[in-house]
């Protein structure tokens, strides 16, 4: 693919998925749409439309080709050995109090709604079955490990494990994908009603959560960002995705699922990191920086990343 080909196509895959967040954050600063708005339409994502989505892009997907063993294997492996690679860093780096936030901030992405969205732009149902099995999976890695390092840096709320194990056998999420792979390895076909309301809840999900995630975001908490904020920001998009890609590509992983492996590793920082920084009374405005500068900062890497990645001819 040439120079100006794979530049060209690159940006039809990111552009319109952060046209979309930042149209979520001109809505909110014209008042269009309001912190209400945003928190009732991230709960419908969340328990509705996204598990929606999940659901059918695998039950109408070839389970033969959405079921990588080695592509998901690695996938959960690399996740926990870039959990471990950032905490040890902010050991070295960082004071007591800010590592779980920075740990957090640096491994954990948002591959639920900006991940799946750029799977999905850029290989279409294949991304979506696959990103679908792959964010269902990893759901349960981030939550575990974030709960744990946030509860290790906390003096105020000790690690509760049955809790945490409750929240996420009734996460909607990982229900969605649990109850799809069974319904598509049984070959049992849905009545086309249900599949025709399930496909407009599915249609929701991903332009909606977008316009939630823009509404989120805080131009002044960019202003706001620390040095803390910007190391962590820098291994979410660079030092995470690069090691990532080199240990896909010294395993023999091409193609689609190296491009899908790329996407969400480079996502930028999982909204949900915010939620959980405030629930264990740690330093949540560092969360919020990470988050907005890793949103806008991933325009540009994802762009670049992609771009190499097409022009190399290894995607």
């Amino acid at each position: 693919m040439g120079l100006l080909a794979a530049f060209t196509h690159t940006l039809e895959i990111t552009l319109p998925v952060f046209l979309m967040v930042f149209l979520g954050l001109g809505l909110k600063r014209i008042g269009w749409i309001d912190a209400h708005f945003i928190t009732t339409a991230s709960m419908l994502v969340f328990k509705v439309t996204m598990p929606a989505l999940l659901f059918l892009s695998i039950v109408k997907a070839d389970l033969n080709r959405a079921l990588q063993p080695e592509l998901i294997g690695y996938f959960i492996g690399y996740t926990v050995v870039s959990f471990f690679l950032a905490w040890a860093w902010a050991v070295w780096r960082h004071p007591r109090i800010e590592r779980g936030i920075f740990t957090q901030g640096a491994f954990r992405a948002n591959n639920g709604i900006v991940g799946l969205a750029l799977a999905a732009g850029q290989y279409g149902d294949y991304g979506l079955s696959v990103g679908g099995v792959l964010a269902g999976a990893v759901i349960v890695i981030y939550n575990v490990f974030s709960v744990f390092i946030l509860s290790f840096y906390s003096d105020q709320i000790a690690t509760d494990f049955r809790s945490l194990a409750k929240n996420l056998a009734k996460n909607p999420l990982i229900l969605s994908v649990v109850f799809a792979i069974p319904v598509a390895l049984s070959g049992i076909e849905l009545p086309g009603w249900a599949m025709t309301s399930g496909g407009y809840l599915a249609g929701m999900s991903l332009p909606l959560g977008l316009i939630c995630i823009g509404g989120t975001l805080s131009v002044s908490a960019f202003k706001r960002s620390s040095s803390i904020a910007l190391d962590a920001s820098l291994w979410k998009l660079v030092w995470v995705p690069l090691l990532g890609i080199a240990g896909a590509l010294a395993m023999g992983i091409r193609g689609p699922a190296l491009g899908i492996l790329f996407l969400y590793l480079g996502c930028p920082g999982a909204a949900a990191s915010f939620v959980m920084a405030k629930a264990f009374k740690a330093n949540d405005k560092l969360a919020a920086n990470i988050i907005v500068i890793t949103t806008f900062a991933s325009m540009f890497s994802l762009s670049l990343g992609l771009f190499l990645l097409k022009w190399l001819a290894l995607i």
